[in-house]
């Protein structure tokens, strides 16, 4: 049966489900929304996250998107949480990103977390871990359970100043530069857990932006760059008026806002404005570009030289933009993320069949170029430095996501990101916007289901216009934790 499947990887590195799935992705966008530089439709088919896995966090984060009956509601079974990735299984396709959230799921029963993640991935789903980190440095060997017991290959790391509950020094932090050692400790924790389980874990981290730590941005940008072996994904989320945030808390930054900032921290200081505006052109849309935006590229780190990125993508270039559209009409929603080196061998010898010239040709072509970038003396000495291993290139991406109130939701505007919504929630059998969700009462809703406190457990959630459940406490912090 092995030898099978990477046969059919070999004949076909993009199935026909693939193909249809993608097809359907793109089709759901609105058509301005249908560019070269749009990944939905054209390598993968969007996001979807669960409700109710772990309604519970022993944080009182002054952001805080869940409800203020969250510590009160008990999780769902572990079967009602399959049938939710069953349902975005549906829409994801197969190898879709499957976040598994809502609340701190790291504080669910070990056993049941493994049977999750396991099941993910029977279904053709990978699933991403969203937690505050906290659990993995009180129980050290959990993070390296889960890899191996439960297949766990990705991971997201929420750290930010507005965060209350972490112990010791970070306790009260005032400042992301207060929380550097701690991004530190999570580096090297996730660098030995791939030392010692020899296994893959592709990690991103995500930071509340607000006013307060808004200027903050260019050296966290800084950072993560000089940390790409270990985070892959740097993810900027404005503040949002939603759930249990801190009055006033959200509205006041913008995505621009950061992506001002951030090309400020990743090109040189003297940079000027027409040269940041010309980086942040580079984008590439997730969705609406309202909702996600994303720099893809990679850092070069070499002996000698402060570390180096550079962004790829259709908008870098021409010689990039040729073979971006070269590779999306022929391999656009392949993915590496799953079966090992040998299915990965089988798709290379798969894409090396169909299209030998893009390997020969075109991808070194465009290799050098992007080689000559990253070391000015020329993509020779670079090249000998990657094959003898003295140079490394690390995947890169920076992105933001914003969420948006209820009073965005009521706007055109919000009404044109909701239709091309690619971030969904199973509710009721039906998958519905994250947004919709955080905003209009409907994921308070789910809880009081959760918990017997519906009083009109017979009404449907879908549609509901409800206003959300104020905030029990003028800060978050004082909210009650486990």
């Amino acid at each position: 049966m092995a030898l099978r499947e990477m046969w059919r990887h070999v004949v076909r590195p993009v199935g026909r489900a693939t193909r249809r799935d993608l097809s359907a992705a793109w089709e759901r966008l609105d058509p301005e929304f249908r560019v070269p530089h749009q990944t939905i439709g054209a390598l993968e088919e969007g996001c979807g996250a669960t409700v109710g896995t772990m309604p519970v966090c022993d944080f009182g984060c002054k952001g805080c998107y869940l409800g203020g009956n969250a510590n009160a509601t008990p999780p769902l079974p572990v079967e009602d949480v399959k049938a939710q990735m069953r349902l975005l299984r549906e829409r994801l396709g197969q190898w879709g990103n499957l976040q598994l959230t809502d609340g701190e799921v790291t504080l669910r029963d070990e056993a049941e977390l493994i049977e999750l993640l396991r099941y993910a991935h029977e279904i053709q789903l990978v699933p991403m871990v969203m937690t505050h980190g906290e659990t993995f440095r009180r129980r050290p060997g959990l993070l390296e359970r889960l890899m191996r017991e439960g297949g766990l290959v990705e991971l997201s790391i929420h750290v930010d100043m507005l965060q209350r509950g972490r112990e010791k020094d970070y306790a009260k932090a005032k400042s992301e530069a207060e929380l550097m050692p701690l991004r530190e400790t999570f580096a090297q924790m996730i660098r030995e857990a791939r030392r010692t389980t020899g296994l893959p874990l592709r990690v991103a981290s995500t930071c509340t932006v607000t006013p307060d730590n808004l200027h903050e941005v260019p050296a966290m940008v800084r950072w993560f760059r000089d940390h790409a072996d270990a985070f892959r994904i740097i993810a900027f989320q404005p503040a949002a008026q939603v759930g249990r945030s801190r009055p006033g808390l959200g509205g006041h930054v913008t995505q621009d806002d950061v992506w001002d900032l951030a090309a400020q921290g990743m090109l040189d200081q003297d940079a000027t404005a027409d040269q940041r505006a010309a980086w942040v052109d580079r984008q590439w849309w997730f969705g609406h570009p309202g909702c996600s935006r994303m720099m893809a590229g990679v850092v070069c780190t070499q002996p000698g030289a402060a570390p180096r990125h550079e962004p790829l993508g259709p908008r870098c270039g021409e010689p990039q933009r040729k073979l971006f559209e070269r590779f999306i009409k022929r391999w656009g929603g392949i993915s590496f993320r799953h079966g090992g080196r040998g299915v990965f061998a089988a798709q290379l010898l798969g894409m090396l069949r169909q299209d030998p010239g893009f390997f020969l040709w075109a991808a070194p072509r465009c290799a050098r170029v992007v080689l000559k970038k990253l070391d000015a003396q020329g993509p020779g000495r670079l090249a000998r430095r990657l094959l003898t291993g003295r140079a490394r290139l690390h995947p890169f991406i920076i992105s933001t996501h914003a969420f948006m109130s209820r009073e965005q939701l009521e706007t055109p505007l919000g009404q044109e990101r909701v239709r091309n919504c690619i971030f969904t929630v199973p509710i009721d059998g039906e998958l519905i916007s994250m947004c919709e969700v955080n905003a209009l009462g409907i994921r308070d809703r789910v809880y009081d289901r959760m918990a017997g406190r519906d009083p009109e457990p017979d009404q449907p959630l879908v549609g509901l216009t409800v206003t959300a459940k104020p905030s029990v406490a003028e800060d978050a912090s004082d909210q009650p934790a486990l």
